[in-house]
């Protein structure tokens, strides 16, 4: 049962004795607004003169509002301290602002952009992208993302905005062949340290698919791949040597596991002949060539993707991973590069807060020039980075990407 009570005859304390003692066999429930509860609530302190009452009749004066108005003890006395200080009781009006928004939606769709044209990198990556579009290419487009934390990308990236416009698309046996010195890789910080491997694009029916070459540089990450019909030594040979011979810097000494491709007199004496110090993994030991092993999934596969390609388009392919992946790799894709922590402990932790592209990275190397080949200078590298822009350079690898799958498509 509800009712409104009206308390305009309740005039002495004795009267409010009696009410909070029958108060207490039954329960008010308050119906009124704030602005009316705190209203009454300072007539009745009025009415019954508070302030000047003693400590006993305050007491009954406060358990009275209590049980009326169905507010706490620190309620009531926060009210009572506010009609001391103020001389009335009034709800205050909340001026809480809320966060602002900084990113827009077209700041959104931008990162989406960007984000889908690099095939979803990592935050770093990404965020170093975006900064260097601004910093580097001067687009206007980018002055807001170009302050982006990782992490507020990750947030970005939960948006339905972003959401709409984003899309996702046996060891090898030991052999006995004593060519290479098997031991583990040790650049010594300097560049023209290679890791190489193999990639193959799968059978099927029987029909053998192509093969990649993949080269990457240890301290710089600088990276060439290639394609070959098959890692014989009739296809393989000659596109190596190309892409030996492309790379900027001194070579130094090239590291494989220990496939045949490249465990053989063959390639032992191309490398002898351009003074080539070669290297293979050790036993057991499947971190030996992590670093191209990590590349052969995150550009490779992520390029080509994982569909069987008959080894008939080898040549085509060949030509576009020298025309459009490979600058692509070395003069707009971010990698990172690790930073070695040592621990109370003496433990080695690896932290990368580091991400540049591959040119970036040699460019910031001292004494860069003494290890650039004959031909190669600064300037012809920082004039090659700056041809085109991160996002321009990746627009470009999806738009001929998709020009060479459908001419693969047609032929098939």
């Amino acid at each position: 049962m509800t009712m409104d009570m009206n308390d305009e005859s309740v005039t002495s304390l004795a009267q409010l004795r009696e009410f909070v003692k029958l108060s207490q066999c039954a329960e008010f429930k308050r119906t009124a607004g704030k602005a009316r509860t705190y209203e009454w609530i300072g007539r009745t302190l009025g009415k019954f003169r508070y302030s000047s009452e003693t400590k006993k009749n305050k007491a009954v004066i406060k358990e009275y509002i209590k049980s009326v108005s169905g507010y706490s003890d620190s309620q009531v006395d926060r009210l009572i301290k506010r009609k001391k200080e103020t001389g009335r009781i009034f709800v205050k009006e909340r001026t809480q602002n809320a966060f602002q928004t900084f990113y827009e939606v077209p700041d959104i769709k931008l990162l989406a952009e960007v984000a889908s044209v690099f095939e979803n990198p990592n935050g770093y990556a990404l965020k170093k992208c975006l900064e260097d579009m601004y910093q580097i290419y001067g687009d206007d487009k980018f002055e807001k993302l170009s302050h982006i934390s990782k992490s507020h990308i990750y947030n970005l990236r939960k948006t339905k905005i972003y959401t709409s416009r984003v899309l996702v698309y046996t060891k090898t046996k030991k052999t006995a062949i004593p060519i290479g010195e098997r031991r583990k890789p040790d650049n010594q910080g300097k560049l023209g340290f290679l890791r190489v491997d193999s990639v193959h694009q799968g059978d099927l029916d029987k029909e053998k698919g192509v093969y990649y070459i993949n080269i990457v540089d240890e301290i710089s990450q600088w990276e060439f791949v290639g394609c070959v019909e098959t890692i014989s030594e009739q296809h393989l040979i000659p596109v190596l040597e190309e892409l030996l011979e492309l790379l900027p810097f001194k070579i130094i000494n090239f590291h494989s596991d220990n496939g045949s491709e490249y465990i053989n007199k063959v390639v032992a004496n191309l490398l002898n002949k351009l003074s080539i110090h070669q290297t293979k993994s050790r036993a057991r030991h499947s971190n030996d060539n992590a670093l191209v092993e990590g590349k052969n999934g995150a550009v490779i596969r992520k390029t080509m993707g994982y569909v069987h390609i008959p080894k008939k388009h080898a040549i085509l392919i060949n030509e576009f991973l020298r025309k459009y992946l490979n600058p692509h790799l070395n003069f707009h894709r971010h990698c990172a590069f690790a930073e070695d922590i040592i621990d109370e402990k003496g433990k080695i932790k690896k932290e990368y807060k580091e991400y540049l592209t591959p040119c970036q990275k040699l460019l910031t190397i001292k004494n860069m020039e003494e290890h650039l080949v004959a031909g190669v200078t600064r300037e012809l590298l920082e004039t090659e980075l700056k041809k085109l822009t991160h996002l321009e350079s990746a627009k470009r690898l999806q738009e001929e990407r998709l020009k060479l799958f459908k001419q693969i498509s047609a032929k098939i």
